[in-house]
């Protein structure tokens, strides 16, 4: 570790501040409680290093638009005391500031800029991840703005990168940064650490204030896994099942004529498509998984044949397809080829998606689905991610990965809605008479 000069008096720094700013390493991540002065910190390191050293640039990615005007709020307080300091020793230090930029007089610039992948790339700069667990897809984030460090600046300085949060769980690349990353300067900062330097808080009144979780998360640093996961892994185990009906051969148990309910989630380049069918016998809540179908990378035709092979089976009840984005040609054509009575097409609009969410967290806690005891499965209902945003909204969401982008979830979420509207169907697949009436009063259609 090597060490930067001392930061100005004029800074007050408590000294866990301090330790972190004189920490040179190239790659530095930070796991910090809330409100011990993260983002003042990262702030404090870019303003000091762009105005003593000419050329330089730093973009910082904080979570949101909201998130990012924040931050450079306060570098722009800290660039504005350091130009008043220079001011007073007869040295002419003037920033200029707009809402998301601030440029130096000896040409370095901050630039703060909302997170996603397209932002992460374009730039050739040191980088500040701000917040880092609570990004939106921090994978693809982390994907596209390594290689904005991997050059030196013009004065031969290898780039570097910070790396600030609070946990959010271990679903993320924040966690993987800290966990698995040794060659990471660490910093880890409790509310504990931060009042014992110093810092002015009652640690046991905010203990009292908040659930046991989010103290051990919020505040003590802990990445509580299921603290942020919509399926905890308990609860994926609970449902878990070696074969439908616990036989070694399931397809010699299932009655006959039991109906299937099929759910399709749609990907073709980046994504995979996974085709999930389950099996609920007549007189029983509980739906049984049949087959798990996996696709990647596959043309559109195929998925199609695939799926015309399955739903030829009689005995399907009712298909609910992604129709969303490149989902909605094959959607169509299903619909086309099998009746919008047995096919529906899903768009996934906030609404549908806490919806079908909601349906898997009720059947996860009852108890009315068997999965196949299978890691990848496993893994993948348990990316979801329930996330409240500023504004109040619930969002669920999922980080990218070689395995796919919890596309098993969401055509097990499929199947399961699938399930739930095919009680309106008759064993043949047509509308039973009672939901004839619905449809034809305008009910049910």
């Amino acid at each position: 570790m090597t060490t930067a000069a001392t930061t100005p008096s004029v800074f007050r720094l408590l000294p866990y501040q301090q330790r972190f700013l004189a920490d040179r390493t190239r790659f530095k991540i930070g796991l910090w409680s809330r409100q011990t002065g993260k983002s003042f910190t990262s702030a404090m390191e870019a303003v000091l290093d762009c105005a003593e050293t000419p050329g330089t640039l730093w973009v910082v990615l904080s979570a949101g638009e909201r998130q990012a005007l924040e931050w450079m709020q306060k570098a722009k307080l800290i660039a504005e005391a350091y130009g008043l300091v220079s001011e007073m020793i007869g040295d002419k230090f003037q920033a200029d500031f707009a809402q998301l930029t601030i440029r130096f007089p000896n040409g370095s610039r901050i630039i703060g800029l909302p997170a996603n992948e397209r932002t992460a790339r374009g730039y050739s700069a040191n980088v500040i991840l701000d917040e880092f667990a609570f990004h939106d897809d921090s994978r693809g984030i982390w994907r596209g703005l390594l290689p904005s460090i991997t050059r030196q600046d013009g004065k031969g300085r290898e780039r570097r990168l910070i790396v600030l949060s609070t946990p959010n769980g271990q679903s993320n690349v924040f966690y993987e940064l800290w966990a698995r990353h040794p060659e990471f300067g660490h910093h880890k900062v409790t509310i504990l650490d931060a009042v014992a330097d110093g810092m002015k808080a009652d640690p046991e009144a905010l203990r009292h204030a908040i659930d046991p979780d989010g103290w051990q998360q919020e505040y003590l640093c802990e990445f509580i896994d299921e603290a942020s996961a919509l399926l905890t892994y308990e609860m994926i185990a609970a449902c878990e099942s070696q074969s439908p009906f616990g036989s070694t051969d399931p397809a010699a148990e299932i009655p006959p004529g039991a109906p299937l309910y099929v759910g399709m989630d749609i990907g073709r380049k980046r994504d995979l498509t996974v085709i999930w069918t389950l099996q609920s016998p007549f007189g029983s809540d509980v739906h049984y998984t049949v087959e798990v179908r996996v696709l990647e990378k596959c043309p559109f035709r195929d998925q199609l044949e695939i799926l015309s092979a399955i739903l030829r089976n009689p005995h399907v009840r009712r298909c609910c397809i992604d129709s969303t984005g490149i989902g909605a040609m094959l959607a169509e054509e299903a619909q086309r080829l099998y009746g919008v009575y047995r096919v529906e097409a899903v768009q996934f609009t906030q609404a549908s998606k806490e919806e079908m969410a909601t349906g898997m967290l009720r059947a996860f806690q009852d108890r009315t689905v068997r999965i196949p005891h299978a890691p990848e499965i496993r893994e993948d209902l348990h990316k979801i991610r329930k996330v409240t945003t500023a504004a109040g909204n619930v969002r669920y969401l999922a980080d990218r990965d070689d395995a796919g982008h919890a596309d098993r979830f969401w055509a097990l979420a499929l199947a399961l809605h699938a399930g739930a509207t095919g009680e309106v169907l008759g064993p043949s697949g047509s509308l039973s008479p009672a939901s004839l009436n619905m449809a034809t009063a305008g009910v049910w259609l």
